[in-house]
């Protein structure tokens, strides 16, 4: 597969001829574009969040903190930012994440195969939502031979959550990926103002719509009845998930269970200790700011801090030794995070903002213009 970077040796060759990118490369003209072409109702619910919305900003602003430090004078002909995770080699560490009523935000209604489509020919995976327009066998065969991973908001009826989990795996996706933090809707200002649900008007319920369970439970085919179909899913849509539940849902697949939603380092470090199903968004928190919102001055960087403190990261120490990193480098590694810890406990005690930084993250080079924090 070709670099990533590529893309835009394509765009400048094109632009030899006159022909410019038929949608922007920047995400605030693309963000105007997409508005601009979604009906309010659809917009409302994407970009909406919980609260007064703060959490997002909270999430963008956090993120911006991150930054990459070049190292030069390396042969940068060859890239590879390929992984291995689950038995997989996978060309990109990135993702595309889940996203109930993708579907919707397509003007022909079907989002989600035209992700699906986007994940095949660039090569990142796609985690499909349960909430999909299309059925999720349909989205898995666009994602082709490319991966993909199903995420399951875990139904109340135990047997409609079986059956999809051995539909996901039948239709060849790579990993079970269950949503913690949705048992209960977030109080979103945007839709309530405007009394907007879209899966209470029957959009993004196919996978239901197309569950023999599901349709045994309806007593009758759901098209006939597409507001009772609706008001069923949304009875038995959040199963609040414990610990104990968790053997139960080991036991529906042997495809790589992932935990999604975890917040507290405790709650990581219990999922790790008890059986090893992976984490992924451990701290990604609250759906985004869009089903849950940031409660008051607590962020769970600030317990990770705590945690990398006392705890030299066993579970990061035994995945680079796998790799057969040496100990001696493990050891800076841990070295190196435990003083950056220091570094914020200090300036927090100074009364400024603290910032857990691993090395020094804002190295700019070439005036900002090649390099960027």
């Amino acid at each position: 597969m070709p670099s990533f970077g590529d893309y835009q040796n394509e765009i400048y060759f094109c632009g030899l001829n006159g022909v410019k990118p038929k949608l922007p490369v920047d995400f605030k003209a693309l963000e105007q574009r997409a508005r601009a072409a979604m009906p309010e109702s659809v917009l409302s619910y994407v970009a909406g969040g919980c609260g007064d919305e703060r959490t997002q900003d909270f999430n963008v602003s956090a993120f911006q903190k991150w930054g990459l430090v070049p190292r030069m004078m390396v042969d940068c002909s060859k890239r590879d930012l390929s992984v291995d995770l689950f038995g997989l080699k996978l060309p990109s560490p990135l993702f595309m994440s889940p996203i109930g009523v993708l579907g919707i935000c397509a003007q022909d209604g079907h989002g989600d195969l035209a992700a699906a489509k986007a994940a095949a020919l660039s090569g990142v995976p796609m985690i499909a939502s349960t909430l999909s327009n299309d059925p999720l066998e349909a989205v898995a065969e666009a994602i082709g031979a490319g991966t993909g991973f199903f995420q399951l908001y875990t139904p109340t009826d135990r047997e409609l959550a079986e059956s999809f989990v051995c539909r996901a795996e039948a239709a060849g996706f790579k990993a079970l990926v269950v949503t913690l933090d949705t048992a209960t809707l977030g109080w979103r200002p945007r839709d309530l103002n405007d009394a907007n649900f879209p899966q209470l008007h029957g959009h993004a319920l196919v996978n239901y719509f197309s569950d023999p369970r599901f349709r045994a439970l309806l007593g009758k085919p759901p098209e006939e009845d597409r507001r009772t179909a609706a008001q069923l899913v949304l009875r038995i849509f959040g199963k609040p998930l414990t610990w104990a539940d968790l053997p139960w849902l080991r036991s529906l697949t042997k495809l790589p269970l992932i935990l999604k939603g975890i917040c507290h380092p405790d709650d990581a470090r219990r999922a790790r200790d008890g059986g090893g199903p992976a984490l992924i968004e451990a701290l990604t928190y609250r759906h985004g700011g869009h089903s849950r919102a940031d409660p008051g001055k607590y962020r769970p960087d600030d317990e990770v801090k705590q945690w990398l403190a006392k705890d030299p990261l066993p579970a990061y120490r035994e995945v680079l030794t796998a790799r057969g990193i040496d100990a001696a480098v493990l050891d800076a590694i841990d070295k190196n995070a435990r003083e950056a810890v220091d570094r914020a406990t200090e300036e927090a005690k100074a009364g400024r903002e603290p910032r857990l930084e691993l090395a020094s993250t804002n190295v700019w080079a070439d005036g900002g213009h090649a390099w960027r924090n």
